[in-house]
């Protein structure tokens, strides 16, 4: 059954961004709270997000940048409080690993996307 669950997960079409952090799969419970999953998987008020799935007209942050969840945890004005160093180029997944297993890290997480839903005005493309 694991190994059915596996293939199916690797060759799959969806899932894609939580599978570059999680190849494999396992019985074992990721612990992860409601943040971490809208984090990880991207899917969540983030205006790239929204826009992809039609449901804005800008991908753009209020402050004028890309609105993705990096945006928001390494570079907008508005989250500083919650920042962590931004990952080198092309080092975004191997950065995404290393977060899910940091605690401070998923902590500020969290607060980044509860500061996010409770101003949700505040995000908004101009």
């Amino acid at each position: 059954m694991l190994e059915e669950w596996q293939t199916s997960w690797k060759n799959g079409d969806t899932g894609r961004k939580i599978y570059n952090i999680m190849p494999s799969v396992s019985l074992r419970p990721t612990n992860w709270i409601r943040e971490d999953v809208i984090f990880f998987s991207q899917h969540g008020p983030f205006p790239a997000y929204l826009k992809r799935f039609h449901l804005s007209d800008s991908d753009c942050c209020s402050c004028g940048g890309i609105g993705t969840a990096l945006h928001y945890a390494t570079e907008c004005i508005y989250t500083v409080s919650w920042h962590m160093r931004k990952p080198a180029p092309n080092f975004d997944q191997e950065w995404l690993k290393r977060v899910t297993n940091n605690l401070v890290s998923r902590q500020k997480i969290c607060g980044i996307i509860k500061f996010i839903r409770e101003n949700r005005d505040l995000f908004q493309p101009p």
